[in-house]
């Protein structure tokens, strides 16, 4: 069985040109998103959900069916546990043939890829503001209002409130300077 799924786009507002495609491609049943939002897929969930063993799932562009590609993944694992697989018109791609260049795996080592290429290129920008003298983190409070606010403190005088209003150190900072 074909199932189509489409969502509206800046290309394809009313999703026209995608129920044509999934159409022709022999979709039986469909199901289309009222709106282009990445958030609550109502359609998306509900064919996921629906869809029987054996199903193929057809869309016209794999942007359709995911926003990032850690979300194709996480969809794709969940078609496979369901035995379900996936055909993307616009990329040729079809899960349910792939056996000599499998496109889960690829995805998973692509997203693991995107992933630590993203760290890495933080660990090194900010290696390379340290090495500048950057200091990363929020920036410390006065030494002044700190000193003042542990005497405040310790004097019993005053509560955390009168405290914080009269150096603008809070009650977490405080107590963070206090243990230390």
């Amino acid at each position: 069985m074909l199932i189509g799924y489409a969502r509206p786009s800046s290309e394809d507002s009313d999703c026209q040109n995608q129920l044509l495609l999934l159409k022709n491609a022999g979709c039986t049943e469909l199901y289309i998103e009222e709106h282009a939002s990445p958030k609550k897929r109502v359609q998306l969930l509900k064919m996921l959900e629906e869809a029987e063993s054996g199903t193929q799932i057809v869309v016209s562009k794999l942007y359709t069916f995911a926003d990032s590609t850690r979300h194709l993944v996480e969809l794709l694992d969940k078609l496979e546990t369901k035995s379900l697989s996936l055909l993307s018109i616009h990329e040729n791609i079809e899960t349910q043939n792939d056996m000599e260049y499998p496109f889960t795996k690829i995805l998973h080592s692509l997203a693991d890829f995107q992933s630590d290429a993203i760290s890495e290129k933080t660990k090194v920008g900010l290696s390379v503001a340290k090495d500048k003298g950057a200091v990363s983190g929020r920036p410390r409070k006065a030494d002044e209002n700190v000193k003042k606010a542990i005497e405040m403190y310790n004097s019993k005088k005053y509560s955390l409130v009168e405290i914080k209003e009269k150096t603008g150190i809070s009650k977490s900072t405080l107590y963070r300077y206090l243990e230390n």
